[in-house]
């Protein structure tokens, strides 16, 4: 058997060898398989690596600006003007002990105009617990510091987004005048110590940073209420195991002032931007399918092409005992070789193209749309084995069919072919 199959393969390296200067139809034919094999895989690695790279860079946005999970009142989920849940010490130790949770936080909104001397702008002040991780903050500030925000003291001081501050004409260290209104205005002279620019325009046009007893002052709440928790998980495919878990021992449940606890994830939370990043995953797989569809076609093309041009030889083959299933095997060993020079420029020509992009962000876009300021790549070796697994069956595959064609071919017949 290893003999049988080693002429097959003899014959067709020596096929794939060949530089023979008559053939002038076939080797451009083969060339431009060639050229499309690559081209469809290098487009499939970049679509792959750009879909990925986006999902994972704007989920993390998303959740490094908030959490994988919201505990809030239900009437959180409708406005900014929220009822208030009890969100004491004991609780948030009883929540950090659930399976799967890795921190949890307070927050407390209360909605506003800034003003100016010759601006004003609506908000929406946001007071953070002293517990509140700012580490993705810190790698988004552009000018200024951090806070140090306690729960028993207004700081007066605020984190302001770089939109704002531009449109405000504010810097660091400059005053603000924030207002409330409840009945009767209520006015708040804040420090600017901060400003950042995280590309969320979700979140950078409408949020100010402060400490959490300002908020809860403003909104008259006790210490032990907040607007809600924000929780984070060890691994976002587990937020919705957690959420769950959460749901069954919390859900409807009322506090000491009646107000029931609500769960949402942050897929709950922001369903529009995810439907978004799900929509580039039916964006991909079309891709995927055309792409693959023009490289199998290139290659059947070519072997088609081949086998006209080689039929003489199949003729002699067949005159000397080869069956039909020998031959289709050697032009189906022979398309392999082809593929296999084709996905290796795709892969040099994919991951080339997503290394420079990694590294040197050629190719920008506008935050303002996209949440990220240049093409996101994620490369994942899985998923980069699949791709070229599926390239590499899927094209073999199509040749099954053009590869029959040898069967038609008749050895007296065929010698005498010029």
């Amino acid at each position: 058997m290893t003999e049988c199959m080693n002429w097959k393969l003899f014959v067709a390296r020596r096929i794939y060898r060949s530089k023979e200067g008559g053939r002038e139809v076939s080797q451009p034919a083969i060339r431009i398989a060639e050229a499309g094999i690559a081209v469809g895989l290098a487009v499939m690695i970049v679509s792959v690596a750009v879909a990925l790279g986006f999902k994972h860079q704007v989920r993390d946005k998303v959740v490094g600006l908030g959490a994988d999970i919201w505990v809030t009142s239900l009437e959180q989920a409708q406005s900014y003007q929220v009822t208030p849940i009890v969100t004491s010490d004991s609780l948030l130790r009883q929540l950090e002990q659930q399976e799967g949770v890795t921190h949890v936080q307070r927050y407390s909104t209360k909605p506003g105009m800034i003003m100016t001397a010759d601006h004003f702008l609506g908000m929406v002040l946001k007071g953070v617990g002293q517990e509140y991780d700012l580490s993705y903050l810190r790698r988004y500030l552009v000018e200024g510091r951090l806070p140090e925000w306690t729960d028993s003291v207004a700081s007066r001081e605020v984190l302001v987004s770089k939109i704002i501050a531009d449109r405000l004409r504010l810097h660091t260290g400059d005053d603000l005048y924030a207002y409330f209104l409840e009945g009767s205005v209520r006015a708040r002279k804040l420090m600017v110590a901060g400003i950042y620019e995280t590309h969320f325009s979700a979140f950078d046009e409408l949020f100010l940073l402060t400490d959490l007893y300002t908020v809860n002052r403003l909104n008259g709440w006790s210490a032990d209420q907040s607007a809600g928790l924000e929780i984070s998980t060890l691994r976002s495919a587990q937020t919705e195991g957690v959420a769950d878990d959460l749901r069954a021992g919390w859900q409807d449940r009322p506090d000491r002032n009646g107000t029931a606890y609500y769960v949402r994830t942050v897929e709950e939370v922001y369903p529009q931007l995810f439907a978004w990043l799900d929509l580039l995953d039916l964006n991909v797989w079309v891709i995927l399918l055309l792409m693959t569809g023009v490289a199998g076609f290139t290659m059947i093309s070519g072997l088609l092409i081949l086998i006209l041009e080689r039929t003489q030889m199949i003729g002699v083959l067949k005159a000397m005992g080869a069956d039909n299933t020998a031959i289709r095997q050697i032009f189906l060993a022979f398309s392999v070789f082809l593929i296999g020079r084709g996905m290796v420029w795709g892969n040099v020509v994919g991951v080339g193209c997503c290394i420079l992009q990694y590294f040197f962000r050629v190719v920008r876009l506008d935050p303002s749309t996209y949440y990220v300021d240049a093409v996101p790549v994620e490369c994942s070796l899985l998923l980069w084995l699949s791709v070229n697994a599926a390239t590499l069956l899927v094209s073999v595959l199509m040749l099954l069919g053009p590869s029959s064609l040898v069967g038609h071919i008749h050895p007296a017949r065929s010698m005498k072919y010029e």
